[in-house]
């Protein structure tokens, strides 16, 4: 699927070269956001839950640093490429890096799971080692992993609250970038803080993303959610009072420790609940949950100030939604078979 996403990917970015009309637009980026957006952000995260599965928080944590990463050295590069050559060459440029670097390493570098080639998860079996205690609790620990199918798992009460722990932050997040600067300006707060405050959530989601895959392995992973909504109950409070910059770096802080808990805790839940064999399916329905709570989060936001002429009336709406969460996130409890 790497092979075959970023090919396809490599073919939207040439189409996106020769741009000429509204249609072709639309028709581009409804491709970079379905083969990029989507599925090359789906697809290692179900590669990683292959290979590991009591380091897999932090495993997880390690691949979020190639996000953040390119969030912040993408824009640079692609504003350099355009102002140097053209916007049509800075698409072609990713188009052949894709195809000349992306796709034979995802070809000759990437094997689906560790037993394709004589691996159990975490480990590496070697022939003389099939007394060694440490290999015999890896195998024995891959032999109790329980593998549910996608329409097991949506039987289970657990099944539907992790997607609720799921959409809710990505509905209220982006509902508050898209706004950000608006609720600032509300406040009588310069963009100048605004972009601050997104730039600083940036910077501390990235330690925060290290640690909290730490912590996933120490610490039931429904029990970070809930301390996600804790902090998003917070945020929406500390929206409602923002009265000076110091309150904007202080929801700057918190907001990165939230997004830091929530990429990692995302991650992680859907294999240590349901297994790896049919993870894939499994996570993209998660995938899919996440992506339309987030298209649909601004509208209430922005027909809330239209209505009521101010933020505030919102923000109080809104703090139903992470209360939600927080008991979704207590009953999301590990299920078994027999649930099902």
């Amino acid at each position: 699927m790497m092979v075959v996403v970023g090919t396809l990917l490599a073919l939207a970015c040439f189409f996106n070269s020769i741009v000429s009309t509204m249609w072709m637009f639309v028709i581009g980026f409804f491709f970079i956001r379905l083969l990029g957006q989507g599925s090359m952000t789906l697809i290692p995260n179900t590669l990683v839950a292959q290979w590991f599965i009591e380091k897999r928080g932090r495993a997880v944590s390690f691949i979020s640093l190639g996000s953040f990463a390119s969030a912040m050295l993408f824009p640079v590069i692609n504003a350099w490429l355009i102002e140097a050559w053209s916007w049509e060459f800075a698409w072609r440029f990713w188009g052949v890096a894709l195809l000349i670097i992306f796709v034979p390493f995802a070809l000759f570098g990437v094997r689906n799971r560790p037993e394709d080639m004589g691996f159990v998860p975490d480990g590496f079996v070697k022939q003389q080692d099939k007394n060694d205690e440490t290999l015999a609790h890896k195998i024995s620990h891959v032999a109790a992993e329980v593998n549910w199918q996608l329409n097991e798992a949506i039987k289970t009460r657990a099944f539907w609250m992790i997607l609720i722990c799921i959409g809710i932050p990505s509905m209220i997040n982006t509902g508050i970038t898209f706004h950000i600067i608006s609720i600032f300006a509300f406040h009588d707060l310069g963009s100048g803080i605004a972009a601050t405050v997104l730039s600083l959530m940036a910077m501390v989601g990235i330690p925060m993303s290290l640690l909290s895959g730490f912590i996933t392995e120490k610490m039931k992973t429904n029990y970070l959610f809930v301390w996600i909504f804790v902090i998003e109950i917070i945020l929406l409070l500390l929206l409602l009072v923002l009265v000076n910059a110091t309150v904007a770096i202080i929801i700057g802080v918190l907001w990165g420790v939230a997004n830091g808990f929530n990429r990692i805790a995302t991650n992680v839940i859907w294999p240590d609940y349901f297994g790896r064999k049919y993870i894939g399916s499994i996570n993209g329905v998660g995938a899919t949950m996440m992506v339309v709570a987030s298209a649909f989060g601004p509208l209430p936001f922005g027909y809330g100030y239209d209505l009521f002429e101010s933020y505030t009336p919102v923000l109080l709406i809104s703090l139903i939604f992470p209360v939600i969460g927080l008991i979704a996130s207590l009953l999301a409890t590990k299920p078994t078979q027999q649930e099902a």
